[in-house]
């Protein structure tokens, strides 16, 4: 068997947004973003909850104003999700989430205004050890860098972003971890490769509005994608104009891809044809959906002839290749037992589940399985 890349990831300074670690060694984390009415507290918090359940790290919630900062001192008491709140110009919104518990506010200093202000929120920030995230987008510019430089392009990005870092280390401040998103593909690419040069705090990869479910995941796939396999990166945000639960979805797809991190139902499946001996696409779909609740790693191959599918089956925790008369499962690279087309899915769904009790109960006794424990 082929052996494990490692990616050498890039050595940054660590920083906790509540209790997830951001930088240094600890896991990519995965974020999203609610898209609710912050002020309709019951709406955002069963949105924060899917998130969760789905397995996200770190919760961002837009604050726009100081009603919204209420409603976000109600929706904190409601969940255990790392907040990220997202606040733009009003200084005082900042300091009314920090005195709300924030775990992290996402905040440009430069566009905070006088610098007494800048100060209060650095000072107030410093007192509560809530890390501040510099969140630079194309599409948000100075006016000044945008007059410089004629269109957005990744030196006006990272421009922006230095501009913001340099208040902070003005002020002594050096928790925080920095994005530089655009649309485009490879300024966001170039942005994210220059400005790792320049620092020493973690990134916070994404490519900003990436549009739909279909095209944002193939946008976001190429560009993160990228950036991860050289290291950089230590928190990942898709951007989907789609169900935040998909964003969670969709990172952890791109990560558990380049073996960064392993969490849910791997499913290998073939991508059928007239050899098949069973449905494979609506045994897959089906099964994605039923799993969807469980966050230890798996594999699951799901293969439809004779062809590849012993191969593929043998690899994987649980496996099935197609057959006739019957189809053949597998357990841990082992032939176990034939399933017939009618009882696939509830066949399969009971092995895994099972496969997955079962890695509960070894790690309970002090037994570490292959993947990531369920301690990340």
């Amino acid at each position: 068997m082929e052996p494990e890349v490692k990616i050498a990831r890039r050595k940054t300074r660590q920083i906790f947004v509540g209790k997830v670690p951001v930088g240094g060694d600890a896991p990519i984390s995965v974020q999203s973003m609610t898209n609710t009415e912050t002020c309709d507290v019951a709406a955002t918090v069963g949105q924060i909850r899917r998130l969760q359940d789905a397995g996200v790290d770190i919760v961002r919630v837009s604050v726009p104003s100081m009603e919204a900062a209420d409603a976000f001192g109600e929706i904190r008491k409601q969940v255990d999700v790392p907040l990220v709140a997202d606040i733009h110009y009003d200084y005082k919104i900042a300091l009314a989430v920090a005195e709300r518990g924030v775990d992290c506010l996402r905040i440009n200093p430069g566009n905070i205004g006088r610098e007494d202000r800048i100060k209060a929120v650095i000072q107030c920030a410093k007192d509560k050890g809530i890390p501040i995230r510099i969140g630079v987008n194309a599409g948000s510019l100075e006016k000044e860098l945008q007059r410089k430089y004629g269109e957005p392009t990744s030196d006006a990005l990272v421009e922006s972003a230095m501009r913001h870092v340099d208040i902070l280390d003005r002020h002594d401040f050096q928790d925080f971890k920095v994005s530089v998103k655009a649309s485009n593909v490879f300024m966001t690419l170039q942005a994210y490769r220059k400005l790792s040069q320049q620092i020493e705090q973690p990134l916070h990869l994404g490519v900003t509005e990436a549009g739909t479910f279909r095209s944002g995941t193939v946008k976001s796939a190429v560009a993160l994608g990228s950036l991860l396999m050289e290291g950089i990166g230590d928190t990942i945000r898709i951007s989907l104009a789609a169900d935040p639960v998909e964003e969670v979805r969709v990172g952890f797809d791109i990560l558990k891809s380049l073996n960064l991190r392993k969490k849910g139902v791997n499913i290998i499946a073939c991508p059928s044809c007239s050899r098949q001996n069973f449905d494979v696409i609506k045994t897959v779909n089906e099964l994605e959906a039923r799993l969807e609740d469980i966050n230890e790693s798996v594999d699951l191959a799901v293969i439809g002839c004779l062809v590849n599918g012993p191969g593929e089956a043998r690899e994987a925790d649980v496996g099935l290749t197609g057959g006739t008369p019957n189809n053949l499962s597998y357990l841990d690279g082992e032939k176990s037992h034939h399933v017939t087309k009618d009882d696939l899915v509830d066949e399969l769904e009971r092995m895994v589940r099972a496969k997955v009790k079962k890695q509960r109960e070894d790690e309970e006794k002090g037994i570490l399985f292959r993947g990531e424990s369920r301690a990340k």
